[in-house]
């Protein structure tokens, strides 16, 4: 089932579409402050260590800004990891499905963590953690073997997951070298899946905890959404932390960029084939993957229940390549702006050039002072320099 993103236009109702090249990315600095600060508050009252997950949200450009609110990143593989190190600092942690032994040394260098995927992930390269030069922590993910997901693509505890070491089959062998535990089992969802999951694995995985020093929740936590119970997230962390005598780790994406960006775009033909289309440059293959992958529909700004309805398609060759149906108050005209809303995260680092399809232009935004800076655009190179 088709999934509708609903998006708040925030500042954004006021941004000027013609101030940036199309298509584009606008982050709104002032948003993304007020996400972090919120995350800051959790982490400050609970005592949790939050850390951004770079898959979610991946713009370095202000790494320094959320420096000033978080401790760390969490990588998924030897890029983030080493992205996460130069440009972000404080703690890294990272989880990969497969490591490679040709990447392993490089990824334990830049990492504070090493999460595994499997046992034998874990005993092939205890070695190298043992030997490397820094201090770093061994974790395991483990599968709670019990789903909240809504959509099963995107569960990692569905049936057949290649997501974590099933919680039913821990045991002492397995548990050998393992300083921490990992779980990542929600997404974009509040409060209250993540205390049922818990609820599930905390008693086969309290024999351990005497051996352990920190447990990580993963990421998929929506904290910055306005109907998120924050309260209970803070109680709870407290209360695991006094249970267990454990250092409690979240890492939120979506959270820390939710809301705080939009993708421009620009009309570029008006065809007409049993209703009306419109072919814009925004792909959906290109710049929103996920509008197929899903699937999802992004929110539109200025988008109205009764008007004139378009069928949005991008510029490639590929048929799939539609965004949805969209009702403007007025009739669009070649050359028209718009923007689909909270595209920040997620969209910016999936995007690709398949088809010669350019990248969109990424742009920071402060909606107090209306500061407006470009901080990147693609060209001819970076669609050659992915080729051979």
């Amino acid at each position: 089932m088709m999934q509708t993103q609903a998006g708040d236009a925030g500042a954004f109702k006021t941004f000027d579409l013609s101030r940036v090249p199309s298509p584009c990315f606008v982050v709104d600095e002032v948003a993304v402050r007020r996400n972090l600060s919120v995350l800051k508050d959790v982490a400050d009252r609970s005592g949790a260590h939050v850390l951004s997950a770079l898959k979610a949200f991946s713009m370095f450009s202000l790494a320094p800004v959320v420096r000033e609110y978080l401790e760390g990143t969490c990588a998924s593989g030897l890029y983030e990891a080493r992205l996460g190190r130069e440009k972000y600092g404080g703690e890294v942690a990272t989880f990969c499905a497969g490591y490679k032994a040709s990447e392993i040394d490089e990824i334990i260098g830049y990492s504070d963590h090493m999460i595994f995927n499997s046992p034998a992930q874990k005993e092939r390269f205890l070695p190298n953690v043992r030997a490397a030069k820094n201090r770093v922590d061994v974790g395991l993910r483990i599968n709670p073997e019990h789903s909240e997901g809504e959509v099963e693509k995107y569960d990692p505890c569905a049936p057949c997951s290649r997501l974590g070491f099933p919680v039913s089959r821990l045991d002492a062998e397995v548990m050998q070298g393992v300083n921490g535990i990992h779980m990542h089992t929600l997404c974009e969802q509040g409060f209250e899946p993540l205390e049922r999951t818990w609820n599930a694995v905390k008693d086969k995985i309290a024999p351990y905890f005497g051996q352990l020093k920190w447990i990580n929740f993963g990421g998929g936590h929506h904290i910055t959404r306005a109907d998120y119970d924050r309260e209970a997230l803070i109680a709870f962390v407290k209360d695991v932390r006094e249970a267990t005598g454990l250092e409690v780790y979240l890492e939120p994406g979506e959270a820390v960029a939710l809301d705080a960006g939009i993708l421009v775009g620009e009309v570029l033909d008006l065809p007409v084939n049993t209703m009306d289309l419109a072919i814009v440059d925004i792909s959906a293959t290109c710049h929103m993957p996920d509008v197929i992958e899903a699937p999802y529909r992004p929110a539109m700004l200025d988008e109205v229940k009764q008007g004139h309805t378009y069928r949005l398609g991008g510029p490639s060759c590929l048929a799939g390549d539609v965004i949805g149906d969209y009702t403007r108050a007025e009739r669009l005209e070649v050359g028209d702006r718009f923007a689909f809303l909270d595209q920040a995260h997620y969209s910016m680092v999936k995007t690709n050039t398949f088809n010669g399809v350019p990248l969109p232009a990424i742009a920071v935004w402060n909606s107090k002072s209306d500061e407006l800076k470009i901080i990147r655009e693609f060209a001819y190179n970076d669609f050659l320099n992915r080729l051979s």
